[in-house]
């Protein structure tokens, strides 16, 4: 038998959390805590991105950019502007040895676009996928580089890719976060690579798992209470929530609002998150698909399976990272270039299968997979030896799904691979141009702050509308 007390109190706990949800309402409409735009800027032809970051700097010319000259000129001593000489010591022309591709090269699908023998898995896509050969970005060390990548500046605080999109979009999925950062690294820029800056605390990402730990243990920890039961857990949270609103009453607090709203975000996880991070609901065959099970393939496979089940439940953006927590991360081969065969054996498997699983889902058409590092290598041998040093002049990077053209290649590097020459693409324009296929002016998605409107291209940025189905 309930005492009228105890009524009370039940019934004081339930008014605390709707009076929450209001002031979280006005709060949200005031402060920016609910999508920044009440409908598409842009007609959308994508919902989600998954990105496939390759921490490191993959060699463009080992993979994904043919540059025959380079077997020719193997071994020669050539001029060539070096972007670490040049910001060390402002030298142009240093004498280089030319580096031939350390793997050979093939034609595959209908379009017969060439791709090594590092990715003979991803290469059966080929007609699927839109490379852009002529990167450029800013950044020399992975550091600045990483945070250009990330968030569009190599050294101020601001907000990365995935906070910029959930703060225009929201999320499709309330009992889910909008950004998640599977196996983010703590090194070079770590956390800020998934940071919200100065945008409201509720869009930053949320990490799962980090880089160099098996991806078997990433998951969401602490997301149930074995103590206590569903129904006394509610009662805590409405007691809870009931006194942050009455500390809200008093005025805006938008770091309160958003630790009020993680509470019932986490609140509505608990019920949720842990059937879409569970891989034992995918069937034997569809996790032999990514290479789970297999030794080499198994870590990236789970994660990419991960990627693939978050974007199916309505998660706006899920950045993958291929990479640990050393401090030459993964894919820096300045001296060990034959290290790529290991990092490819470990991606390519899995990569081949997200884009099928999605293909055959029906998912690729509104998701954009994005595939890319930080830059690329040089087509010479740093310090005469047996690796290549980083190279932001020009690289590769290829998209799929969401809009952009299959079978297509867009811009090209110099001969040797070495600078973006033809059709040149900045970082910046990449940017504004995934933005713009989920239907996000990259001029117009802009937050004040500090005085002045901020945007994730800076005053930068145009749509390369020419990858564009």
């Amino acid at each position: 038998m309930q005492t009228r007390r105890e009524a009370l109190k039940v019934a004081a706990c339930g008014f605390g959390s709707l009076a929450l949800t209001g002031l979280l309402a006005e709060a949200a409409r005031a402060e920016g805590l609910r999508p920044a735009l009440d409908r598409p800027q842009i007609a959308p032809h994508a919902k989600r991105v998954i990105f496939l970051f390759m921490q490191g700097g993959p060699s463009h010319v080992d993979t994904f950019d043919h540059k025959p000259v380079l077997d020719r000129e193997d071994g020669k001593q050539l001029a060539f502007d070096d972007d670490r000489i040049i910001a060390n010591t402002g030298k142009r022309g240093s004498s280089q040895r030319v580096l031939k591709a350390q793997w050979k090269f093939r034609q595959y699908g209908e379009t017969g676009r060439q791709v090594s023998d590092l990715f003979p898995e991803t290469a059966r896509h080929v007609d699927d996928l839109c490379f852009i050969h002529s990167m450029h970005t800013e950044g020399i060390a992975h550091g600045p580089a990483t945070l250009f990548l990330h968030c569009g500046s190599t050294s101020f605080i601001r907000p990365s890719m995935g906070s910029w999109i959930t703060y225009g979009l929201g999320t499709e999925n309330e009992n889910l976060p909008g950004f998640v950062s599977i196996g983010a690294s703590t090194g070079n820029g770590g956390p800020r690579n998934y940071g919200n800056a100065f945008l409201p605390a509720v869009y930053q990402g949320t990490a799962l798992g980090k880089a160099g730990a098996p991806a078997a243990d990433a998951r969401l920890r602490n997301i149930a209470n074995p103590e206590l039961s569903p129904a006394e857990q509610r009662r805590q949270l409405d007691l809870l929530q009931a006194l942050n609103a009455e500390q809200l009453s008093h005025g805006t607090d938008t770091e309160l609002e958003a630790v009020a709203n993680s509470y019932e975000l986490a609140w509505r996880m608990q019920q949720n998150a842990p059937d879409v991070l569970d891989l034992k609901e995918e069937t034997p065959a569809t996790q032999a698909m990514y290479g789970i099970g297999e030794a080499a393939t198994d870590n990236f496979g789970r994660q990419c399976l991960m990627a693939r089940r978050l974007c199916e439940s309505g998660v706006r953006y899920v950045q993958v990272t291929y990479g640990d927590n050393t401090a030459n991360p993964a894919w820096d081969q300045h001296s060990n270039l034959p290290k790529h065969a290991d990092h490819s054996r470990a991606v390519d498997k899995p990569i081949s299968g997200l884009l099928q699983d999605l293909k055959q889902r029906g998912l690729l058409d509104d998701t954009i997979v994005w595939w890319g590092g930080e830059f690329g290598r040089t087509p010479y041998a740093e310090k005469n030896g047996t690796g290549r040093d980083h190279n932001p002049s020009g690289f590769t990077v290829w998209l799929a799904g969401g809009g952009f053209k299959p079978g297509f290649a867009w811009g090209q590097t110099d001969d040797f691979g070495h600078q973006a020459v033809q059709d040149k693409v900045h970082m910046h324009d990449l940017h504004a141009t995934i933005l713009h296929q989920l239907g996000l002016d990259h001029e117009r998605l802009t937050f004040r702050y500090a005085g002045r409107n901020f945007r994730l291209t800076d005053v930068h940025g145009q749509v390369v509308s020419a990858v564009l189905a």
